[in-house]
């Protein structure tokens, strides 16, 4: 089983800041899923920018949501250090 998201934070460029109740911080891209219909919404940043955690998943307020375990199996490791950690 994978890990759950503890916290999301929404980047520039459908970016994903990602933080893992493992521990660790990873990076999603969210542009290879706009193309989805269910995901066409997201392109509006006011709706991007809602992104949050839900029982370990992220959603949107447009109710469109991705599992950690795609979350967690597309992401990749964050080499940045600045962006802060969990609250």
């Amino acid at each position: 089983m994978n890990p759950k998201v503890i916290k999301v934070k929404p980047e520039r460029d459908y970016l994903l800041l990602l933080w893992f109740a493992n521990g660790e911080k990873r990076r999603f891209d969210m542009k290879p899923y706009l193309d989805y219909e269910v995901f066409q919404s997201l392109k509006d940043d006011g709706i991007f920018f809602s992104a949050k955690t839900l029982l370990g998943s992220v959603t949107w307020s447009n109710n469109s949501d991705l599992s950690y375990d795609t979350l967690y199996l597309e992401s990749v490791p964050d080499e940045n250090t600045d962006s802060g950690a969990p609250n």
